[in-house]
């Protein structure tokens, strides 16, 4: 089968399209034929964390096609299914931080880039009927994130103010979605100010310029909820737009990793700062329910040919996307 493979050198130097072996599912795994798969900031992080000495690895987590082989032992998926991939392996019930054992497919196991993926029987659930092929390949990393952050992790209430800084990615276009889909009153930052409209026009009350004065743009508004994940570059900002008693949830950290913090302005101000990332098969399962129940679909960006990767992580690199990139894979 043909697939993205990561070898020899580290980042985009070491990715190749080419020729390897068909996977056979062992017991209470199945083998999915993939039509479509999606493209994340976390395969950047991995052609980083790959190195040269590893064994070849296959990329990519998100990903949706027809189950084409069933190992022995698998009761709940048949050869024609039609599945969505939960790139998670090893959390199954919903808990405060993930077991130890989760892993994400794509780094450590073969991922999603590629013509045919062997996953464990219980991440290939129904694909949503309401997605098309594309949109399916793309949602399951990004929406993920974005459900347990909203709503295991902040709760997220009705009516509540949420900020959302660096909109575009794909996380972020789902957590706009899903804010807004509960009544909550959405704003949003960004450098771009067409991607600030295009936000507007997805629901967002406001875009205020990421670079400009936010307290000023926001007309001095606190926000209940923030939700952060560009990282050094905004954390303050974010911090100072919280009211008395806010919370702020952070999943990455795209521009820089640490920040300095003013501990008695944060123990004054009554804060919660909580951590996020992924989330379990129930919480997966949940999203799934929840998209379904409210008509919510990927923002997709641009769909690539599998062979066109170089264009596709350089989009993604370079922050041009708004919404999810994604792959065709036949």
């Amino acid at each position: 089968m043909k697939a993205l493979i990561h070898q020899k050198q580290k980042g985009m130097e070491g990715l190749l399209f080419s020729e390897m072996e068909t996977p056979s599912p062992k017991a209470g795994e199945v083998r999915v034929k993939l039509k479509t798969a999606g493209l994340n900031h976390r395969d950047l992080f991995v052609l980083q964390r790959h190195q040269p000495e590893d064994p070849p690895l296959v990329i990519g987590s998100d990903g949706a096609g027809i189950v084409d082989a069933v190992g022995e032992n698998v009761t709940n998926v048949q050869v024609g299914d039609e599945v969505i991939i939960n790139p998670g392996t090893g959390w199954r019930n919903t808990s405060d931080a993930p077991p130890k054992g989760f892993e994400t497919l794509g780094l450590p196991y073969h991922g999603t880039f590629a013509e045919k993926i062997v996953i464990p029987e219980e991440n290939a659930l129904p694909k949503p009927s309401h997605l098309s092929w594309e949109e399916a390949g793309v949602l399951s990393l990004a929406a993920l994130t974005a459900y347990r952050v909203l709503f295991t992790r902040a709760k997220i209430q009705e009516n509540q103010k949420v900020l959302i800084p660096g909109i575009g990615s794909g996380v972020a276009t789902f957590l706009l979605q899903f804010a807004i889909a509960v009544g909550a009153e959405v704003y949003v930052t960004s450098r771009s100010k067409e991607k600030g409209e295009a936000a507007i026009k997805l629901g967002a009350v406001k875009a205020i310029d990421s670079n400009g004065d936010w307290n000023g743009q926001l007309e001095n508004q606190k926000m209940d909820l923030v939700i952060e994940s560009v990282g050094a570059a905004t954390f303050n900002k974010s911090l100072d737009q919280l009211r008395t008693g806010g919370t702020m949830v952070a999943f990455g950290a795209s521009a820089g990793d640490e920040v300095k913090l003013n501990i008695r302005k944060f123990f004054y101000g009554q804060f919660n700062l909580l951590g996020s990332t992924m989330g379990s098969g129930e919480e997966y399962r949940e999203m799934l329910q929840f998209i379904e129940q409210y008509n919510i679909k990927p923002v997709v960006d641009k769909v690539y040919g599998l062979s066109q990767f170089k264009e596709a992580f350089n989009r993604m690199e370079n922050a041009s996307q708004f919404g999810k990139i994604g792959f065709k894979i036949v």
